[in-house]
């Protein structure tokens, strides 16, 4: 089988689902029954072909919407591709991905990771938000089939985009464990770090407040934000910063490459990610693999993901995200309680048990052509 790949998230500095793509990537190449297949990614731009992996690279330059209605269905039918992997959200929907050699349709699964511009498109700007949800909902019904990441998504893929819950098929993302060039965190500061994107509805100014509370009674703390600022609308966290009584102890940047990313990591003592909406949240449980206890804002999300294993905050509520903070920061017995609970839960999640269930999907798509 020819498996052709949306690549464009692996452009630049690769995030969510650029990170999602490249772990798959990286455990098929691992994989005995990966290598008797074929893998073509397509891109506006040249991309890394994993080594490991038989196939090609193939680059066609453009961007945003129209690069993928126009441009990648040229490429997937130059690649004489069986079936199109589409990882993040979206896909073409303009017209047949057709095979030049036999006319045949290509199917085209793709991933849906959460449906946050549906359940609340007022975090997003209008148009943003509807060609979101015109286009993906298109692209969910064209799919032949939807991988989503977590119970809670695959629910809200049903109630919000129309699709059928036996075209959805829940698969977990895995756990990324890196290894720290440095040694790991052994006193000093008290370092709380927070990585992901900056959206609204990962409440930073109240993580901010919070984290001011437990800065005035703690000497040693310090937060560290890593991403990139989506805010809409939109929120100038370095003004808050600069604003802060904290500000000394609070340092922000935009983004961090894989090594400075496990040497924060591995000198964390906390880590928060207060997200009322997420379809799975990677980054605590890569804090969870170095063992640094996890403050989690109470979802059913985070419960279905984290279960025992979190400190968890009921509600954005700067007083509240302080006690959590603490708890987690100082707690001995809430600090041995949620680390003993994270070996069970990150069993659950398997880069190579991802790839291979998403194998499987893709080639049962490519057999029923």
């Amino acid at each position: 089988m020819r498996i052709a790949v949306d690549a464009r998230e692996l452009v630049g500095r690769p995030t969510g689902v650029g990170r999602y793509l490249a772990e798959i990537l990286r455990a098929w190449g691992d994989l005995a029954g990966a290598h008797a297949h074929e893998f073509v990614l397509c891109a506006p731009d040249r991309v890394p072909m994993p080594t490991s992996l038989r196939g090609e690279a193939i680059a066609a330059a453009g961007s945003g919407t129209m690069w993928e209605q126009f441009t990648m269905p040229r490429l997937v039918a130059r690649s004489g591709a069986d079936v199109l992997f589409a990882p993040g959200y979206t896909g073409p929907v303009l017209g047949s991905l057709a095979d030049p050699f036999s006319g045949a349709g290509v199917p085209m699964v793709v991933t849906i990771h959460d449906v946050s511009f549906a359940a609340h498109p007022e975090w997003f700007s209008w148009r943003e938000g509807r060609r979101r949800r015109i286009v993906t909902r298109l692209t969910a019904r064209k799919a032949a089939r939807v991988i989503t990441v977590s119970d809670f998504s695959k629910q809200e893929i049903v109630r919000h985009l129309g699709v059928s819950q036996t075209r959805v098929e829940v698969i977990y993302s895995g756990v990324t464990r890196m290894t720290p060039e440095g040694p790991p965190h052994s006193g000093g500061d008290a370092t709380v770090l927070f990585v992901g994107s900056l959206f609204n509805r990962r409440h930073i100014p109240e993580l901010l407040s919070g984290f001011e509370r437990v800065a005035g009674r703690h000497p040693s703390v310090r937060l560290v934000l890593v991403g990139d600022n989506r805010t809409r609308p939109h929120i100038d966290v370095d003004q808050l910063i600069a604003h802060s009584p904290a500000r000394d102890r609070i340092s922000a940047r935009a983004y961090v490459d894989d090594a400075d990313l496990a040497s924060l990591y591995g000198q964390a003592r906390a880590f928060v990610f207060l997200s009322e909406y997420e379809g799975f949240a990677m980054t605590p449980l890569e804090a969870l693999a170095f063992g640094v206890p996890v403050v989690l804002l109470d979802t059913d999300v985070a419960r279905e993901i984290y279960g025992p294993a979190a400190t968890y905050v009921e509600r954005p509520d700067p007083a509240l995200i302080a006690e959590g903070l603490e708890r987690a920061l100082f707690d001995e017995e809430e600090r041995t309680r949620t680390l003993s609970a994270a070996g069970p839960q990150l069993e659950r999640y398997s880069w190579r048990e991802c790839a291979q269930r998403t194998l499987q999907v893709l080639l049962a798509c490519a057999r029923s052509k």
